[in-house]
Parts: structure tokens; C-alpha cells; sequence
């Protein structure tokens, strides 16, 4: 540092930085990892055009050396060709053996013929720099020749042009001079002269060998690895350090805590103890008052069947009959509710035990239609079994019917004379679904929220509600069961109900205790 410069802004920059990222954490790791990353997606890049650049290279050398070599197996068949010419032109009853030798003609240096290896094949024309002395290629047709001059003479050669080099070597290739004498090339290429002939051989230069999307994944996962890790690994230290940080916070704050405030935490956390009793109470309150309600209530039914029936003789005036069949007919419904009610606090006390176990799902369902249909033809409702795969599902087979029973029984309520309801079980490996559909009036967005929950009714025109239970206990049978229900609208009327239990591998541990964690699941595996 220069004499005279304080180092003091610097510090305090860094100091206030520092402080800034340790106040806004949440923000800063984004921020450093964005930063991190970048830097790494820049060296990638750089390092992506070096390699291509230097893969260009090497692949421009590699058919250069290509093209020597075939400049060279070019001159050589056409040294031949021209070696079969000067031949037949000393001595035209000498054998030639040249493969792809088509025909050769001798002419004088003012063009005129004199003899031929075929008389009766076409012959081009000379061009002028083969009158003049000069060595000429060019094309003939699918065929092409050579013009030499030798003694006073010029010897023409007719030749296949696909006999100058081997297959493999013209693959991406190409000899020309005044013409494409054979093969042809776009793009990028590099050349070298036929020696003693005016022809160029030209080869491709393959670009694709300096692709950057092939080596795109290797070069990522070596450059943009670590500084993901490294990103990772700064998140999760981060996060502890955040942790650590709030302990600290809270444990400061109960240091400084006033007396009285700390008498208040401790109110607040025996008020939330008070409330779990409360709530476990009032369950066993509901499940013990249940059932000392139902008992006389079956008294009361009873006799007023036999009255409203006049089992005993006549009960000396209509009304009377009447009235005991309302009496009967209400009490029903009243043992109805109690009983909906008595199950849901069962339920909720820890009362009801589950014994999981393989059930057929399809087997169960059909059941359960089976035992509604009697209710479904009184309110003149369409009850369907539908599509019923065969499958096991890891269940308790009564609760999976009560469950099953509440769905259908609901469907039932809200769907009007004239209207369907259809049952359809499906099973696979990971779960097993019971779909059950009605044409009712659906639910609306609010009642959506709400259903599901304790003692929420709906009621609808015509149709008889019950105690808002139905729905609970299903839901929570089935969550109980490991599994879980969903239910959509289907457009302006109609309700799907979904119950998805878990299948063989998917096997759930239901521990029945008293407690607030008296009903939980363990997973575990099917043998």
C-alpha cells in the first residue's frame, strides 16, 4: 500500500458487507451460490471453444495428411494410365492390363486421329492445352480422360474415374481440376496438388469432431460439479449456522426474561397440556354419554312400534297409531345420529382397533353395494357396480366397509330421484382405489374446505341430512389405514369420491394407544 493511504473504508466496506450477509442470510447463500456458479459456467465456456479450437486443428492436420494421401494414390493410377497409353502408342499390339481402362486414342500434334484401342467408341474432342504439349483431366460424360503428348504425338486415355482411388479412401472427398473429375465437397476442406497432373485432391475437414455438445456433459459434470457441491454444502451450512443462531436468539431472550413473562410461558404451556386433556375428555365423554343415550332410545323405539303396529290390541284412536309411528320413525333417526356419533368418538378416544391385514378390495366393495341397494331403490336412485378389478390391499376389512358404507350413504343423500350412483375399484401394485361417483348437486368451493370435518352439514333441497359425520369418519378411518381420500365436482352436479389404500408393498403398521400420538404409523415391508 502506497505511504499515506489508509486502509480504514476498505475494513469498514468489508466489516459492513460481512455484517449485511450474516443479518440477510436467507438472501446472501442465493446470492454467493448465483455468483459461484457463474464463474464456473464462464470457465466452462472458455474452456468448451479451447477444446474445439484445438480439436479443429487437430482434425484439420489429420485430413491434410488424408489429402497427401490420396493426391498421391491419384498421381500413381494416372502415371498408370499415362504408362498403357505411351504403350499401346509404341506398339499397338501390345498387351494392356490397367483396370478401368475404357479406350485409348493417338493423334497427331493438329488433332487428327490416327488409330484407337475401341474405333467404334465415342471419342472427346482434345482440348486446346493438350494440342499445345500440355497434360489435361477432364471429364468425358460418366467417364473421364487424359491427354498426354509423347514423340510428336498426343495419346488420349478414357478411363472410369472411380478406378483412380479405392472406395474408402474418396469417402468425403474430391479430385478436380478445369472439372470434378470424381466425388465432391461442401463446407470446409483442405487440398493438395496431383504431382505431375492439374488436379487438386480435396478432403472434408470433419467439424463435427469439434462439436462442443459432445463433449458438453463430460465437460459440465467436471467444471459445474463441484461448484454445485460446493453450493449445496454452503445451503446446509448456512442453514445450521441459521439454526444455531435462533437457539441463540431464544436462548438469550429466556435469559432476559422478566419474571412475569416467564410465569406466562409456563401458563401457556400448561394451557396447551390442559387443552390435549381436554380434548382427549371430551372424547371419552362423547363415547360414554353415546352410549347411555342409546339404551333407552331403543326402549322408546321398541314400544312405539307396538303400539303404532297395535300389537296389543287397538289403541282406540288413529291418532295415536299415527303419533307412535312418528315417534318410532324419529327415534330411528335419532339412533342414527347417536350412532354416527358414538362411532366418530370411538374413534377418536382410541377405541376402535385395527387389524390390518390382505383383503380383497373388489370383494368388499361389492358388499357394501350389495347392502345399500334397499335404500338406494326406496329413494328411486340408480346404485351401480361398475369396473371391479381383483387386487389385495393391506386394510381392515370392517373398517374399509364402514368407510365404503359412509361414501355411498352420502352419495345417496345427495343425489335426488332419478339420479346414479356408481362404485368402481381399481388395484395396483402401490395402492388400491375406490371410486365412487354420484349425479347430486355437488359441493360448492366453501363446502369443499369445510367437508371432511366434525359435525359439517349440507343441506340440500329434498334430500335428509344427517349429523355431518359421514365424511369424518370415513377420512379418518382411512387415514388410520395408511391411506387417504380426495373428492372433486365433476362440473355443475356430481361429486367423485376417492379412498386409496395402500397395496402389498406399501404395508402400514396401525399402534392403537391412548394418547396424542395413539394412532401412529410405522412403515414396514410385506414379507
Amino acid at each position: 500500500m502506497a505511504p499515506g493511504v489508509s486502509s480504514q473504508p476498505f475494513d469498514l466496506a468489508a466489516t459492513s458487507t460481512a455484517r449485511w450477509m450474516t443479518l440477510h442470510l436467507r438472501l446472501a447463500v442465493p446470492l454467493l451460490i448465483v455468483l459461484f456458479c457463474g464463474s464456473f459456467a464462464a470457465a466452462t465456456l472458455f474452456q468448451i471453444r479451447q477444446s474445439q479450437a484445438q480439436a479443429l486443428s487437430i482434425a484439420a492436420q489429420y485430413e491434410a495428411r488424408r489429402a497427401r494421401d490420396l493426391a498421391a494414390v491419384t498421381g500413381g493410377a494416372l502415371d498408370r494410365f499415362a504408362e498403357a497409353g505411351a504403350l499401346y502408342a509404341g506398339d499397338p499390339a501390345a498387351p494392356l492390363t490397367s483396370p478401368g481402362l475404357l479406350n485409348i486414342a493417338v493423334f497427331d500434334r493438329n488433332g487428327a486421329g490416327s488409330t484407337a484401342l475401341h474405333p467404334d467408341s465415342a471419342m472427346p474432342l482434345l482440348p486446346p492445352e493438350a494440342l499445345k504439349g500440355q497434360r489435361a483431366v477432364f471429364r468425358f460424360g460418366p467417364e473421364a480422360a487424359l491427354t498426354f503428348a509423347r514423340g510428336g504425338k498426343v495419346i488420349l486415355v478414357l478411363f472410369d474415374p472411380n478406378a483412380l482411388v479405392p472406395a474408402s479412401l474418396s469417402a468425403d472427398a474430391a479430385i478436380a481440376g478445369r472439372d470434378t473429375i470424381l466425388g465432391g465437397i461442401t463446407g470446409e476442406k483442405t487440398g493438395a496438388p496431383v504431382a505431375g497432373w492439374p488436379l487438386t485432391a480435396s478432403v472434408a475437414i470433419d467439424s463435427g469432431a469439434a462439436s462442443w455438445a459432445g463433449a458438453l456433459p463430460l465437460t459440465l459434470f467436471i467444471v459445474l460439479g463441484p461448484a454445485i457441491a460446493g453450493g449445496w454444502l454452503a445451503a446446509l451450512f448456512a442453514g445450521s449456522f441459521e439454526r444455531q443462531r435462533k437457539a441463540a436468539s431464544a436462548i438469550r431472550a429466556l435469559k432476559t426474561t422478566l419474571p412475569a413473562e416467564a410465569r406466562l410461558l409456563v401458563r401457556l404451556a400448561a394451557a396447551e397440556r390442559g387443552a390435549v386433556e381436554a380434548a382427549r375428555a371430551k372424547s371419552e365423554f362423547m363415547a360414554h354419554m353415546s352410549h347411555e343415550l342409546r339404551t333407552p332410545l331403543n326402549a322408546v323405539i321398541g314400544f312405539s312400534e307396538v303400539i303404532a303396529n297395535e300389537m296389543f290390541g287397538p289403541a282406540g284412536h288413529p291418532k295415536y297409531a299415527e303419533y307412535a309411528h312418528d315417534i318410532a320413525q324419529a327415534g330411528r333417526g335419532l339412533h342414527a345420529r347417536i350412532d354416527d356419533i358414538l362411532e366418530f368418538a370411538n374413534i377418536e378416544a382410541g377405541h376402535y382397533p385395527l387389524e390390518l391385514a390382505p383383503v380383497e378390495l373388489s370383494e368388499l366393495a361389492a358388499i357394501t353395494v350389495d347392502e345399500h341397494r334397499g335404500r338406494a331403490f326406496s329413494r328411486r336412485v340408480r346404485l351401480e357396480m361398475g369396473f371391479a378389478e381383483p387386487g389385495l390391499v393391506i386394510a381392515d376389512p370392517m373398517a374399509v366397509r364402514r368407510a365404503l358404507a359412509h361414501l355411498i350413504a352420502n352419495a345417496l343423500a345427495y343425489t335426488g330421484e332419478g339420479g346414479a350412483v356408481l362404485v368402481e375399484v381399481w388395484v395396483e401394485e402401490s395402492c388400491g382405489l375406490v371410486r365412487v361417483a354420484d349425479s347430486g348437486a355437488g359441493y360448492s368451493g366453501a363446502e369443499q374446505r369445510k367437508a371432511g370435518r366434525a359435525f359439517q352439514r349440507f343441506d340440500r333441497p329434498g334430500s335428509v341430512t344427517g349429523a355431518g359425520l359421514g365424511l369424518a369418519i370415513a377420512m379418518e378411518l382411512t387415514r388410520r389405514m395408511g391411506g387417504a381420500m380426495q373428492f372433486t365436482n365433476t362440473g355443475p352436479q356430481g361429486t367423485v369420491m376417492d379412498l386409496r389404500l395402500p397395496g402389498l408393498n406399501q404395508k402400514l403398521t396401525v399402534v392403537n394407544e391412548v394418547g396424542p400420538d395413539r394412532f401412529a404409523r410405522r412403515k414396514g415391508t410385506t414379507p
